[in-house]
């Protein structure tokens, strides 16, 4: 789980017509409801919220009967990157993002300095989130989140954000008309959570009450503040596609810009590549398919959300707003996506062979790929991309079953 937590939050879908109805015929009764909100008040007590704000929010509150209490699936994972950049960096999207670059010049001509971060990023952050603003949900935040909260008592995250909305409003900046977003709690352009608001939230022009709602400004200037929080290094790329040549060394993933370049990887631009910095090679379709090499900034992308597919996509919007060309690289035909079964599997043997510590989820990230990297050097597989594929697979049970010499 990422810093702002918008993976685990974003992934509570809709029900359906049914499914509200089925709800709504089960629902608690309101006391019920109250007696739980009413435990709550010593939360809200430490957390600084004064009484009158706590009464006053929870006056007359009922629970949503149509809120959702199961999660969907979540694309970022369960997608082939190909057709995920297929939707998330759409000739829309660039076009609609390149507009506003223009529109906000005079507003992002302050922020960038302010805060290090490219304004092409903090532009396609803003167009992947919300569509620069124009996706934005209106429920009642404080309803939403009470009711997860009651629904989900196994989930302390609905708790604590339900606890943070009510310190927004305590504040006095933000009306409770106002106070309004998703399902689970993702607000304005930014798709901050409470408690990211209350931390990352920041006005463009410097007055108290950052509208992340109203003002674009401000949700630029709150995505700025975010990411350099987050980490972000003025001056590095988030990252860049490359060529590698033939019978390249993939001893390791991991290396220095300037050892890549001295091992005879080039730009797909053929710019020079940074002289300074830690990169990580990553082949998404494996060896045969498109490479980058990310920067540290890469993994300051994902602390808005854990997934490679959206850092990605988020990173390639911005070069494509900025005015660069897209990917020079071909998806390769035919590719097989595992499921996250099988990924699954595949992390469960590499685990029993000592390869792996991490999660057992079926979602590759770093520590997947090093892992199946090493497990690929270890059976001298050539090359060792650190790419999950059947025939990884197939090695993997080979050496679990103790058949592999």
């Amino acid at each position: 789980m990422r810093r702002l937590g918008l993976i685990l939050l974003l992934a509570v879908s809709l029900c359906t017509p049914a499914q509200a109805g089925a709800a709504e015929r089960s629902a608690p009764a309101s006391a019920e409801f109250q007696q739980f909100l009413q435990a709550i008040w010593p939360l809200a007590q430490a957390k600084g919220v004064r009484r009158e704000t706590f009464d006053a929010a929870l006056q007359g509150l009922e629970p949503d009967p149509a809120a959702p209490t199961a999660a969907s699936k979540q694309a970022e994972f369960d997608k082939p990157l190909s057709a995920y950049l297929a939707e998330a960096v759409s000739a829309q999207r660039i076009q609609r993002g390149r507009a506003a670059l223009k529109q906000w010049d005079a507003d992002l001509v302050r922020i960038e300095p302010r805060f290090g971060v490219p304004r092409e990023i903090l532009v396609a952050t803003f167009g992947v989130e919300s569509d620069y603003g124009r996706a934005q949900d209106g429920k009642d935040l404080i309803r939403s989140l009470a009711t997860l909260a009651f629904k989900r008592q196994d989930r302390a995250l609905f708790l604590d954000e339900f606890v943070s909305a009510l310190v927004i409003l305590d504040k006095g900046e933000v009306p409770r008309a106002r106070l309004t977003g998703s399902w689970a709690g993702a607000m304005g352009g930014p798709q901050f959570i409470p408690s990211a608001y209350l931390k990352y939230a920041v006005s463009a022009d410097g007055s108290a009450f950052p509208d992340i709602w109203g003002r674009p400004q401000d949700s630029l200037a709150s995505i700025a503040n975010f990411l350099r929080q987050s980490g972000w290094r003025p001056g590095l790329p988030w990252g860049i596609e490359v060529i590698l040549p033939q019978n390249f060394d993939f001893a390791s993933l991991h290396r220095s810009f300037a050892d890549f370049a001295n091992l005879g990887v080039v730009s797909a631009d053929k710019s020079p590549l940074p002289s300074a910095g830690e990169a990580t090679l990553f082949l998404p379709s494996g060896a045969q398919g498109p490479a980058f090499l990310l920067s540290e900034n890469y993994w300051v992308l994902k602390q808005y959300n854990n997934s490679d597919s959206y850092a990605v996509s988020l990173g390639l919007l911005a070069d494509r707003i900025k005015g660069e060309p897209g990917l020079r690289g071909h998806w390769p035909a035919g590719e097989v996506f595992l499921s996250r079964t099988q990924k699954a599997e595949i992390q469960s043997l590499l685990e029993k062979l000592g390869f792996y510590k991490g999660s057992i989820d079926g979602r590759f990230g770093q520590a997947s790929r090093d892992a199946i990297h090493d497990f690929q050097i270890g059976v001298k597989v050539a090359p060792a991309d650190g790419y999950g594929s059947m025939d990884v697979l197939r090695r993997l049970r080979e050496a679990a079953d103790g058949s592999v010499q």
